[in-house]
C-alpha cells in the first residue's frame, strides 16, 4: 500500500476567475460563510494534533485561489516553519502573484504550480469565464514575477479541453524548451454541469505525447514529482512535460493524498466522497485530537479500496455533490 503523507488543504472556495471546469457557467455556487471555514488556528492544530503524527510531511495550499484567504503569508509561514514539513506547496490561478510572490517566497513557499489553460487572451478569458478587461496579461505577469523571484519548479497546469485550447498544446509544450519551466498537462474530469464541452470531454494524454513526439521526439524525465504525473521531456529541454491521466489512464493504485475542503471535510478521493469526514464539527464539538487522529487513521485503511473509477461501474453515488472549486481540486 501507498505511504499516504500528502494532504491538500483548501484555504477557501472562493475564486476571482470562474473557470468553465472548476465552477461551471450557469450552476448556483453557495459559498461557505466565513464562520463555518476552518479558521487558521483550527487548521494548524489538525495539522500539528492530527495529520503529521500520522505521518503526513507533504503539504499543499488550493482553493478556490487560495491567495484570496486572509492571513494566507502568515499561515505559510507557519506551516513552513513546522520540523515535519518536508514540502509545502499552493496551486493557485496566478492573477495576484505579481504583487504577492516575493512575500510568499520569503514566507517560506518554494513550490508553485499556476494555471494557464491558454496563451491566446481571448481563449483564456472564454474558459476562465471573464468578460470584462482581459485577465490574461495579468495572469502571465504573476507567472514571471514568480519566475523571477525563484520558484523552482514553477509548474503550470493545462486542463485540455476539444474545441478550446487543444490546438495549444504544441505552442504550450515549447515553453520548455528555453525556460526550466513545467507543464502539466490535465486531462479534463467531468464534474458537475458541463454542456459547454459537448459529449467528448476529454483528450487522452497519449493524443497529446503523439503531437509533441512528432514535432521534436519525447523522452522520460529523471525528475520525477509528488503528484501522479508521467513525466516527460523534449529532448535537450530546460523543463519538463507531465501528463496527469486521470481519465484515460487511472492511477489510483499510486495516490498518496487525501483532501481537506475549506470546511474541514476529509475526503479520500477527488471523484468519491465514500468515508468522508467532518473534521470541523468534530473540533469544535469538543472531540479530542486523540479521537481526530483515530478517525482519520481509519480513513486512510479504507482509501485503497476506494477509487474514482467505481463511479463508472455504477456503485458510487452522491459523487459529485460538490464543485472542483468547493471540493479543493
Amino acid at each position: 500500500m501507498n505511504q499516504i503523507d500528502y494532504l491538500r488543504i483548501s484555504l477557501i472556495d472562493r475564486c476571482n476567475f470562474r473557470c468553465s471546469y472548476c465552477m461551471p457557467e450557469g450552476e448556483e455556487l453557495n459559498y461557505i460563510l466565513r464562520q463555518e471555514l476552518l479558521t487558521q488556528g483550527e487548521l494548524l492544530t489538525l495539522l500539528k494534533e492530527v495529520f503529521i503524527p500520522l505521518g503526513f510531511r507533504k503539504f499543499r495550499l488550493t482553493g478556490g485561489e487560495p491567495l484570496l484567504r486572509p492571513g494566507v503569508v502568515d499561515l505559510i509561514k507557519t506551516i513552513a516553519s513546522l520540523p515535519a514539513t518536508a514540502d509545502l506547496a499552493m496551486t493557485t490561478n496566478g492573477f495576484l502573484l505579481a504583487q504577492m510572490a516575493e512575500e510568499l517566497y520569503h514566507a517560506g513557499l518554494r513550490r508553485i504550480n499556476i494555471s494557464l489553460d491558454s496563451l491566446d487572451p481571448k481563449t483564456f478569458d472564454l474558459i476562465i469565464g471573464n468578460r470584462g478587461k482581459s485577465r490574461w496579461e495579468q495572469t502571465w505577469a504573476g507567472i514571471t514575477a514568480a519566475h523571477k523571484v525563484g520558484f523552482d519548479p514553477l509548474k503550470l497546469n493545462v486542463v485540455v479541453i476539444p474545441g478550446f485550447n487543444d490546438g495549444e498544446v504544441l505552442a504550450l509544450a515549447a515553453l520548455t524548451i528555453e525556460r526550466n519551466w513545467h507543464i502539466r498537462f490535465i486531462e479534463f474530469m467531468p464534474i458537475g454541469n458541463h454542456n459547454l464541452f459537448g459529449s467528448c470531454a476529454w483528450i487522452p494524454s497519449e493524443e497529446l505525447r503523439q503531437q509533441i513526439r512528432g514535432k521534436w521526439g519525447l523522452i522520460e524525465s529523471a525528475v520525477r514529482g509528488n503528484g501522479p504525473a508521467d513525466v516527460f521531456k523534449i529532448p535537450g529541454a530546460k523543463g519538463t512535460l507531465g501528463f496527469i491521466s486521470q481519465m484515460s489512464e487511472c492511477f489510483c493504485d499510486r495516490c498518496n493524498r487525501v483532501r481537506l475542503s475549506a470546511d474541514g471535510l476529509l475526503r479520500p478521493c477527488l471523484l468519491n466522497e465514500t468515508g468522508e469526514i467532518d473534521l470541523k464539527t468534530s473540533l469544535r464539538s469538543g472531540v479530542s485530537t486523540l479521537e481526530l487522529r483515530e478517525m482519520v487513521r481509519e480513513l486512510l485503511m479504507i482509501k485503497p479500496e476506494i477509487n474514482f473509477k467505481q463511479r463508472d461501474a455504477g456503485t458510487v453515488t452522491g459523487v459529485y455533490t460538490r464543485t472542483m472549486s468547493q471540493i479543493g481540486g
